[in-house]
This record gives C-alpha cells, structure tokens and sequence, in this order.
C-alpha cells in the first residue's frame, strides 16, 4: 500500500490531557475519546509525515506491537477518523504554509 500522509481537520476541537485526547467534531459535536496510541497518532498528524513513519517512529517504540500491525491498526483508525471529518488522508505531504 503506498504510504498515506494525514492531517488533523480544521473542523475539530481537541484537548490532550496526559496520553488520552478528546475531540470534538464542530460540525455535529460528536466527541471522540482517543487513548494513548490514537493520542500518539493524532499529535503527529502533521500532513508531512507519512503514516509508515509515524508508526515505526512513534508507536511501535512506545508500545508492544509489530510493525506489521501497528500498520494495519493506525491505518483503519485513521480511516474511521476520516470518515468523521476529524483527520484529512492524502497521498502526498500536505503544505499548511503560505506560499509567497
């Protein structure tokens, strides 16, 4: 699969306290509670950073999983979040600065 880059919505309000994170979609205000490795993924939801990096740099050092899986698991819940509106996937980087 080729890599996937993700960003977090602009749509969303979001609170990290500790590893957990709650995000409240602005468009319906559904609420989402994200536990340490959703919280891990979501903080580095930067759109510049593949998702393969984020789970070889990120996760699979701070929690017990393989790669294989941590691949297969960040890759379905960052396409449920999608479906909420509260991460954007793209199949390149994403540029958030304003070009001169």
């Amino acid at each position: 699969m080729a890599d996937i880059y993700i960003s977090q919505s602009a749509e969303i309000a979001a609170r990290t306290v500790g590893d957990e994170t709650v995000i409240i979609s602005t468009l319906d205000s559904t609420v989402f509670m994200l536990n340490s490795v959703g919280t891990a993924i979501w903080s580095a939801a930067d759109g510049a950073t593949p998702l393969s990096k984020i789970v070889e740099e990120r996760v699979c050092p701070e929690f017990e999983v393989s790669p294989e899986q941590a691949l297969e698991d960040a890759q379905e819940f960052v396409e449920k979040l999608a479906s909420h509106g509260i991460l954007q996937i793209s199949g390149a980087p994403v540029s958030h600065g304003a070009s001169l």
